[in-house]
């Protein structure tokens, strides 16, 4: 119960659009947000100061190219606390996670490639982008709070 109240914080928290302005563009990175205890700034931390106020003042592909950059960022967290999870994991647990996982991304591609279906035309990519990046920060706080709450059980 503790566990799942506590995801349910961290994915509400990671939902908030933006970064917190009085960050610096140069120290801005998605584990730093994640440590400090205002997470709720953590989606947009390193795309928002990127892209800048004026989303159309920059071309699409500088805009994919900022959403990319986050997103590996947010990778790396998902891959991490991934890891972390597999290795405490009962063999049948395990199973269970590879699998969720595996839905996990065709629902992510799914979602996001669902802008171009619906807006078929380049305007879709930077919102394709836009999708990608906040799915996979979404799911990396989602398996980082079973990987946190993991590690304080040891």
């Amino acid at each position: 119960m503790k566990l799942s109240a506590a995801i349910l914080a961290i994915l509400l928290a990671g939902a908030g659009a933006g970064a917190a302005p009085a960050q610096t563009a140069k120290a801005k990175s998605v584990e730093a947000c994640l440590a400090s205890p205002n997470t709720d700034v953590c989606l947009g931390v390193v795309s928002s100061p990127c892209i800048g106020p004026d989303e159309g003042a920059k071309r699409d592909s500088e805009v994919i190219a900022c959403l990319d950059g986050e997103q590996r960022q947010w990778d790396k967290v998902l891959n991490t606390s991934f890891q972390a999870l597999l290795k405490g994991l009962e063999p049948a647990q395990q199973k269970k996670l590879r699998e969720m996982q595996r839905m996990w991304l065709l629902s992510r591609a799914s979602t996001c490639n669902f802008y171009q279906d619906y807006f078929d035309g380049t305007m879709a990519n930077p919102m394709i982008a836009n999708c990608m990046n906040r799915e996979t920060a979404r799911r990396a706080i989602f398996l980082k709070g079973f990987a946190d709450d993991m590690a304080q059980r040891k």
